[in-house]
């Protein structure tokens, strides 16, 4: 869609030239009502995004922690991360209503909220996270929803000044930032 939009405003850019050096008002009328159009185009691609997040994301209280990860190692299990080992602390388990439907694998995650402290801490690591084209979040590698997609490393202070939100299913801030206390601690 983006590349639409582009295509569309590099063509009202190439008609306003035109428009100017002919002096040709027509010219710039059309340019105008393709940038009107890439304009829609980009609202209209906007609103279906957030249409779709809100659709599919799920309140952190219906996730589960699980006693085991999939990958068979206990949740406060260590971690090696740049080169650091770090012991990361276990995550209550949340209620969880029985009324709630299963949680989709194939569904968008919704978006991690991230307390102020975690805030500051996550956007000056250099820690790796996974990022998939033309999605909004970015993920632990031990994601499941990752399972089967292309990603792109990036570190979580890059990912977050471009614009990535972390993911609600794995939980990168609140994970990299414990990772990073912990870290402190033992250091100490």
């Amino acid at each position: 869609m983006l590349y639409l939009v582009l295509m569309l405003v590099i063509a009202a850019f190439g008609l306003l030239i035109a428009a100017l050096t002919t002096a040709n008002t027509v010219w710039a009328w059309v340019s105008v009502g393709i940038s009107v159009l890439a304009a829609l185009l980009l609202v209209f691609d906007w609103a279906r995004g957030r249409r779709r997040v809100a659709a599919t994301s799920v309140p952190r209280e219906a996730r589960t922690g699980g006693e085991v990860e999939e990958t068979g190692e206990p949740v406060g299990a260590v971690e090696e991360t740049s080169g650091m080992v770090a012991a990361v602390e276990p995550v209550a388990e949340q209620p969880v209503d029985e009324e709630s439907e299963p949680f989709d694998d194939s569904a968008e995650p919704g978006e991690e909220p991230t307390d102020a402290a975690d805030l500051l801490i996550v956007s000056d690591l250099g820690v790796e996270v996974r990022v998939v084209d033309e999605h909004p979040h970015y993920h632990l590698a031990k994601c499941t929803w990752l399972s089967g997609k292309s990603t792109i490393p990036l570190p979580v202070s890059e990912a977050r000044s471009l614009g990535f939100t972390p993911c609600a299913r794995c939980g990168p801030d609140a994970t990299l930032a414990a990772q990073h206390r912990a870290s402190k601690r033992a250091t100490s």
